[in-house]
């Protein structure tokens, strides 16, 4: 565990300096716009943004209203890790859980390092680990080491679930960061609750072999989800253009689904350089 310490505090600090030296950005912009909370109303004056009327109020007929927020004074980041069976794909030591799991990391040290409280929802079609959010090094290194010693107790996914939990528990504006291969379907609505609540970040992990998988003939494929193997021809060009379009069609859906509900949309091949990704989404947070 200290070795996986180390390579994270590493990584860390390679964004945090890539952040604020190449890029003229500033490192805590990942956690920017969600410290706010409602504090009281005042009457509408003119050249108020008309998103913060509190149209309750104002309907009650004595005028148009308009919400006051305060800054508080910490801020909530908030982890929903998929930990189910579809996540074990990949070369061995850089599957798709193990690049999820490692960006986890290196994002609960960003977010405790700018005073923030974290906390964790590991799921699968399930709830496999909740740690409610604290602030402090050593809530991250307890969410850290909880994290990469799970082992799930289901193998299937239900997203729909998972972000009905979050909207639950949750009840102050908080940025959450989901990471996820996104095999799964009926969770779109959610998804929207849950970026219209807080700030969303949508982190998408892929393995190659979903998108060009190998010419190695019919073979057998395991689907650890299903626990069923099916047999496929691998050198089909129909198979494999099928295959590549599905994986296309609902990565553009989603990533479509995020920009049309000002979420974050990134998606990060296992196995890559994800800090240089991870740079990449500060950037679009600046």
């Amino acid at each position: 565990m200290k070795d996986i310490i180390n390579k994270l505090n590493k990584y860390e600090i390679k964004i945090r300096k890539a952040v604020n030296s190449h890029l003229n950005g500033n490192f805590s912009s990942v956690f920017k716009g969600t410290g706010l909370e409602f504090s009281d109303l005042r009457t509408y004056q003119y050249g108020d943004d008309v998103r913060a009327i509190d149209w309750v109020a104002t309907a009650k007929g004595h005028g148009a209203y308009v919400k006051i927020f305060k800054e508080e004074k910490e801020q909530t980041v908030f982890f929903m890790l998929d930990v189910s069976g579809s996540q074990d794909v990949g070369k061995d030591g850089s599957l798709k859980i193990d690049t999820a799991k490692e960006i986890c990391g290196v994002l609960t040290l960003s977010a405790i390092k700018e005073a923030s409280q974290v906390g964790l929802y590991c799921f699968s079609d399930q709830k496999e680990l909740y740690l409610k959010p604290e602030a402090g090094m050593k809530q991250a290194y307890n969410l850290i080491s909880k994290m990469f010693r799970l082992e799930p107790l289901s193998l299937k996914t239900n997203l729909q679930e998972a972000i009905a939990f979050a909207l639950n528990i949750l009840k102050r504006k908080s940025v959450i960061i989901l990471i996820s291969d996104f095999l799964d379907k009926d969770y779109a609505h959610n998804l929207k609750a849950l970026a219209r609540k807080h700030d969303l970040v949508v982190l998408h992990i892929f393995d190659k072999r979903e998108v060009n998988l190998p010419s190695l003939g019919i073979v057998p494929v395991y689907d650890k989800e299903a626990g069923k193997t099916s047999w496929i021809n691998t050198s089909s060009r129909f198979f494999k253009r099928e295959m590549k379009d599905l994986f296309e069609d609902n990565s553009n859906q989603l990533e479509k689904l995020c920009k049309q509900n000002k979420a974050n949309y990134l998606s990060i091949e296992s196995g890559s350089d994800y800090v240089s990704s991870l740079i990449q989404l500060f950037r679009y947070r600046k």
